[in-house]
């Protein structure tokens, strides 16, 4: 099973089906396209800001191997390491990019393919009930007024 990410404008609200034909579903973990296909992926994503990134980064590992004479086989392997990097940051840059455009994530889903994490999505967005929203605060936070607080210890101080 696999997750997946929905992103919407943030103005969508649950409930209304309009936004939906420009949803982008993300799915999280290793990407083999990205992997593979480094620049070209990111290109065909739309992450002009991410391809300058990696393309800036590819040529500086491969200058700072030249200058410290690595072998060619250990370019390659460090080629490969970077690869494998970008192979499982490529999700995460496609997310980041979409959160700075306006589209950030609204829901999760876990399912087994894209087709099956689109329908649980739009059903969940277009069900009577909204997806859940993040917590402001969490379930530990001390909400008792005028107890002093210091730093991320909620003890008050006459009790040492």
């Amino acid at each position: 099973m696999r997750s997946y990410t929905l992103h919407l404008p943030r103005d969508a609200r649950p409930g209304e089906a309009y936004e939906l034909d420009r949803a982008q579903l993300v799915p999280d973990g290793f990407s083999w396209a990205a992997f593979a296909f480094t620049v070209l992926w990111f290109l065909y994503h739309r992450l002009w800001l991410a391809t300058l990134g990696v393309l800036v980064g590819l040529i500086a590992v491969a200058v700072a191997g030249r200058l410290l004479g690595l072998s060619p086989f250990m370019g390659f392997l460090v080629t490969l390491l970077v690869s494998v990097l970008i192979g499982l940051e490529a999700s995460s840059l496609r997310r980041w990019t979409l959160a700075r455009g306006g589209r950030p994530v609204r829901d999760a889903v876990v399912a087994r393919d894209a087709a099956e994490a689109e329908a649980k999505a739009m059903a969940r967005w277009l069900g009577p009930t909204p997806p859940p929203r993040a917590p402001v605060a969490f379930a530990g936070a001390s909400t008792r007024p005028g107890e002093p607080v210091i730093g991320l210890f909620p003890f008050s101080e006459g009790r040492r």
